[in-house]
């Protein structure tokens, strides 16, 4: 398995992006879990964060916790089929890539609706 993506299940934006992944990894070697799960839970405080913190994603890989935008990154490199371009965007300074990620991030109810429940466990 290359890695565990923890996600908010409750954000019918973020639930949107989960299966836009799964489409993408064929070979199904990533794992899913919401952020309100008891696993998801114990990822987050593994990774530092509060265990109801569901606006950053996680993505544990390699034995490191990557967080917002660089969770993004290395999520879309380790899928490949041509992804893994975007991953050049890594050299921009976290504290960009991440102001980025927290606009989108603050405003992912909006841009869905929060009524979209969790379906990928």
């Amino acid at each position: 398995m290359a890695g565990t993506v923890i996600y908010d299940g409750s954000c019918g934006f973020c639930n949107r992006q989960v299966r836009f992944i799964r489409k993408l990894d064929r070979r199904r070697e990533l794992c899913f879990l919401p952020s309100d799960s008891g696993k998801g839970r114990e990822v987050m405080l593994a990774a530092g964060l509060a265990g109801t913190e569901n606006d950053t994603v996680v993505y544990c890989a390699r034995n490191r916790y990557y967080l917002r935008s660089s969770a993004v990154l290395n999520i879309l490199r380790d899928i490949g089929r041509g992804w893994q371009l975007v991953y050049i965007f890594i050299i921009v300074p976290p504290f960009i890539r991440d102001f980025l990620y927290r606009l989108v991030a603050a405003n992912r109810h909006r841009l869905s609706g929060r009524g979209e429940g969790c379906e990928v466990v």
